[in-house]
């Protein structure tokens, strides 16, 4: 991993720079959850009031919510999602079908309050649930298991499993400028952009965090990863919110927005991918997507808005970060993933000949 220049100190214990979880701004942000998601709510409204003034124009986007929404559970239906959503959008459906025949112009209130259930409904979906004591179990499991993954050529026999040759210091080389980096975590927010190769990324990058004595950050997580109950319990536990990108409606976009915007300004350190999604080729990505990531400069000017003396108004620090590998545990799929967009018709995959199971393929077989 690389953080800017050069390597140092590679085998550097770095002392915390907050004295405990308790202090932490993504603890704040679990321990007034329900504070912080009304707010969010609250000033989400407001956004797509702005961009929708009229009667006409908010049942109009409604409208094209609940359409989009009702096809997205027909055609693309996870095992994530609620089991009530068809009935939630349904009623939603009846309610706007009776206002539409309405001709007023001015907004009422139904309307009104059907918006606030739905963004209310998405912005439960994507608040996050740290909880100390599982982020302490996570943790150690992640330490333990990243060991025997970068291990796995020792790992012939049953009793080799539990033995490490190596520690995750010396496979896992932290390179750049960390005194900075650390400096700047205490000076005000930073926002992590690394880039993106493998879906062990974001646990990766919890774990370097912590082995430099920084707080947990938050970050945004597909929640087609959630459709794993163990995988999603880690994800929660290291402090992610949840990201549907099947969602393109503009009540879940502001409130996606909206969320990262307020947990920056309320000091919560964060991480984007703004590749977007893992680079299929390995190359570093060129094309990228600034939507979450446009929320760190709206959060600074909302801070210096809000504090016209800009005094004591905390800054927001980009910080980029590059991920290097030898090669990802996925790189089949991701290949293959490639030359289907390169090759089209042209390009014929061969079969895998170990199934689905890379992780247990790489400790066991494939050494």
């Amino acid at each position: 991993m690389e953080i800017l220049e050069e390597k140092k100190n590679k085998n550097r214990q770095y002392k915390p720079i907050l004295d405990g979880i308790p202090d932490w701004p993504v603890y704040q942000l679990s321990k007034n959850r329900e504070a912080f998601i009304e707010e969010v709510v609250t000033k989400s409204i407001e956004q797509i009031r702005l961009a929708r003034p009229t009667r006409k124009q908010l049942i109009d986007e409604l409208e094209a919510t609940v359409y989009r929404e009702q096809n997205r559970l027909k055609r693309n239906r996870w095992r994530v999602d609620p089991r009530d959503e068809p009935k939630f959008w349904s009623r939603i459906k009846n309610e706007l079908v009776e206002l539409s025949s309405k001709t007023q112009e001015e907004p009422g209130k139904k309307e009104e309050e059907l918006l606030e259930q739905i963004v209310y409904r998405y912005a439960n979906e994507i608040a996050g649930s740290f909880k100390p004591s599982s982020y302490r179990f996570a943790r150690e499991v992640i330490k333990f298991w990243f060991a025997r993954l970068l291990n796995g050529a020792r790992v012939k026999k049953f009793g080799a499993f539990f033995r490490n040759k190596y520690t995750l210091r010396d496979k896992i080389q932290i390179v750049g400028k960390v005194k900075t980096l650390r400096k700047l975590t205490k000076q005000g927010t930073v926002v992590m952009v690394p880039t993106h190769f493998s879906n062990l990324d974001s646990i990766l990058i919890g774990w370097v965090i912590h082995s430099l004595g920084l707080p947990a950050f938050i970050y945004g997580a597909g929640l087609n990863l959630f459709n794993i109950k163990i995988l999603a319990y880690f994800m929660n536990s290291l402090g992610a919110y949840k990201v549907d990108r099947r969602k393109k409606n503009v009540p879940y976009l502001e409130t996606l927005k909206m969320y990262s915007n307020i947990a920056l300004q309320k000091g919560a350190h964060s991480l984007f991918f703004p590749g977007g999604t893992r680079s299929r080729s390995g190359m570093l990505e060129k094309n990228l997507k600034t939507g979450l990531l446009s929320t760190a400069i709206e959060a600074q000017r909302s801070l210096y808005l809000d504090n016209p003396t800009r005094e004591d108004v905390k800054k927001i620090y980009v910080v980029p970060v590059t991920l290097n590998y030898h090669f990802v545990l996925e790189a089949p799929d991701l290949i293959e993933d490639y030359l289907q967009v390169k090759g089209k018709d042209q390009y014929f995959p061969e079969l895998d000949k170990y199934g689905s199971w890379p992780l247990i393929r790489f400790l066991f077989l494939e050494q």
